[in-house]
């Protein structure tokens, strides 16, 4: 069903504002979405998140420098360290205690730096699509030992099409040129939707006011993030999402997430690469529920 959303901005550090939006019930237990590098709030889809405010009280939000939130990247630079205190800056602000958390791709990243350094803010925590803050090797099936230097590298199509200069031609083509980053991001195995990802992104467009793309995420300092210690002691339940057709942190980087992160399991939604398509939100809202379900019966035993 269609949920009403609440939209507050609220304050996350000195000079900087962060856009929220709330849907499902108020006293339903509370499910933060936190997107990826340059994406904005709205990339959740809007199926998706209602499906899961059908159980839960969701909120996602708009990074700095991405949708409506404040953009100042060059007069206040940050490390990507304080995006992940961004997502207690929005807990608190909300007055939420402890919330489920949902990370795609950077979003997963800040998930693993809250679980390794406000354990106890997180109720349970799914990752999607990103790679383990830990120096522990992968150990593969056959009990081979591979250092994480060694894991597979983003597609060779996706750095490609990263590598290339954004032109600003209108509104028009900025759309043409995102639309075909996430036909290579969608990893070729289902069929590509491409309506459904123009359609996104004119809704992404119309919230933040511009079609301009941010670089700041990219040029954000990322030392600092390792947590191998931690996480290989974390209480917190955490799913893992293996996405087959995944070209940014392909397989086997989800089974050495599941790996090295303690208290961690595994779960496959078929066809997914680096997106949201139609075709792997039903899968993904299950898998997400089940495991949100399942961390508040052991919570309540």
């Amino acid at each position: 069903m269609r949920h009403p959303a609440t939209e507050q901005y609220v304050d996350a550090a000195p000079g900087v504002r962060l856009w929220t939006e709330r849907r499902g019930a108020p006293d339903a237990t509370p499910l933060l979405l936190v997107m990826g590098a340059t994406a904005s709030g709205i990339g959740w889809p809007e199926a998706m998140v209602d499906a899961l405010a059908d159980h839960h009280h969701v909120i996602r939000y708009d990074h700095r420098d991405t949708g409506r939130s404040t953009t100042a990247y060059d007069e206040q630079p940050y490390r990507v360290v304080d995006l992940a205190q961004d997502v207690i800056a929005v807990l608190d602000a909300l007055e939420i205690p402890r919330a489920h958390l949902a990370g795609l791709s950077l979003g997963g990243m800040l998930t693993q730096l809250v679980l390794a350094d406000h354990p106890d803010r997180v109720l349970s925590a799914t990752l999607m699509g990103t790679c383990a803050l830990s120096a522990h090797p992968y150990v593969a099936p056959d009990g081979t030992s591979l250092p994480v230097a060694e894991l597979p590298p983003i597609f060779p199509e996706v750095l490609e099409m990263w590598a290339r200069p954004v032109e600003d031609a209108g509104t028009e083509a900025e759309l043409d040129r995102r639309v075909a980053h996430w036909r290579v991001l969608g990893g070729g195995q289902l069929p590509f939707d491409e309506a459904f990802f123009r359609d996104l992104e004119r809704r992404v467009i119309a919230h933040a006011g511009t079609y301009e793309a941010s670089t700041a995420h990219g040029r954000a300092d990322d030392s600092g993030m390792e947590r191998t210690v931690e996480l290989a002691r974390n209480e917190v339940p955490v799913l893992v999402t293996v996405a087959p057709a995944e070209p940014v942190f392909p397989p086997p980087h989800p089974q050495h997430l599941a790996q090295v992160v303690a208290n961690a399991r595994l779960v496959e939604i078929p066809g997914m690469g680096h997106a949201l398509p139609p075709a792997v939100q039903g899968p993904l809202v299950t898998a997400i529920l089940e495991h949100t379900a399942t961390a508040a019966a052991r919570q309540a035993r």
